[in-house]
């Protein structure tokens, strides 16, 4: 495949799935101390990587969870992050400014608090009790972030006697990071056409729907405006029909993420409206791409890792196509903000 070196790849995520045992380990001795809520606190794109997990236990589980912004937090504290709280900050550089600030506020509650991250010798490395690392870089963080988060949600579910198959589900994942590189093969005779696509515009719409909304939000902003200079308009399928919709006309490029939860049928809704008025409407689904020896329930609970890692492949196409690394910065940790 271009550019994609596969046993660093299969390291990494690897390296996620085997944190399973320290996540479930920390998660179940904090409930089984009295820990009354979640929160995750991650800042920027990281923290849309942890939605899907959020929205897992939201929808399925009695465990209270939140999230909210760090920045938002840390001048007014929340009536619910308290010393009963468990916090999961996850940061690939363990060094994000608002995320360092929130650190020490929760400190301050005495919320007990895991550090996801790539970098122990940083301060969220420093600063997690426990911090779990797994070294990553942004072309592999995605992926490992999915993982990573899903299993905190799935040892909250355990732990709280509602996830009777935890077990099977923790040995599946220990195939996921070979059948990641598998979707990859299997989508990389179109990666490059679907980068001629993005690259053909200077606008996209984005859209998705249940766990497929965050990574549809991560790859607009994260993506292709900070790495791209790509302008988006993300907006959720729930929200296209109140108000985006306006926007849909010859020309306009809507790009729909499809995934395999229960909630596809809101992208199926959009993809039909749209094809019938713009000429520029591109679907990506990950079922048809995933293998399909993964049981049904952790493709779904994977689609947005799945889709992560068929956009990589776009990526790496489309930044050689514009000639526009992915590194590249105007602003981003280069100048004071």
């Amino acid at each position: 495949m271009f550019n994609f070196d596969e046993a660093r790849f299969l390291r990494i995520q690897k390296g996620a799935v085997d944190l399973a045992p320290r996540i479930d380990h920390e998660i179940g001795a904090a409930i089984a101390d009295g820990a009354r809520n979640l929160y995750f606190l991650g800042t920027g794109g990281v923290a849309y990587l942890m939605e899907p997990a959020v929205q897992l236990l939201q929808r399925k589980s009695s465990f209270p969870v939140f999230k909210d912004f760090p920045a938002e937090l840390v001048l007014t504290g929340s009536a619910n992050l308290t010393d009963k709280s468990i916090v999961v900050m996850p940061s690939l550089s363990g060094t994000t400014r608002e995320s360092v600030a929130m650190l020490n506020k929760v400190k301050e509650v005495g919320a007990k608090i895991i550090t996801l991250i790539g970098h122990a010798d940083t301060p969220l490395g420093l600063g997690g009790n426990p911090a779990l690392v797994n070294f990553a870089e942004d072309d592999t963080s995605s992926e490992s972030f999915y993982l990573q988060s899903l299993l905190v949600a799935l040892s909250v579910m355990k732990a709280k006697g509602e996830l009777p198959n935890y077990d099977a589900l923790v040995a599946e994942l220990a195939t996921v990071p070979a059948a990641l590189v598998q979707a990859k093969a299997a989508f990389e005779p179109r990666a490059e056409e679907f980068a001629q696509i993005i690259a053909g515009s200077d606008y996209h719409m984005f859209t998705g729907a249940g766990n497929m909304w965050p990574e549809a939000l991560y790859y607009a902003t994260c993506i292709l405006e900070e790495m791209q200079w790509i302008r988006t308009r993300p907006v959720h399928a729930s929200d296209f029909f109140h108000g985006p919709l306006e926007l849909i006309d010859t020309g306009v490029s809507l790009v729909l993420f499809r995934g395999e939860d229960a909630y596809d049928p809101l992208a199926v809704r959009v993809e039909e409206f749209a094809k019938r008025y713009t000429d520029k409407l591109t679907v990506i689904n990950t079922a048809d791409y995933c293998p399909r020896d993964l049981s049904p329930e952790l493709r779904a609970l994977l689609s947005p890792a799945f889709m992560a890692t068929l956009m990589e492949r776009l990526s790496a196409y489309l930044e050689v196509m514009r000639d526009h690394p992915l590194v590249t910065r105007r602003y981003y940790k280069r100048v004071a903000y």
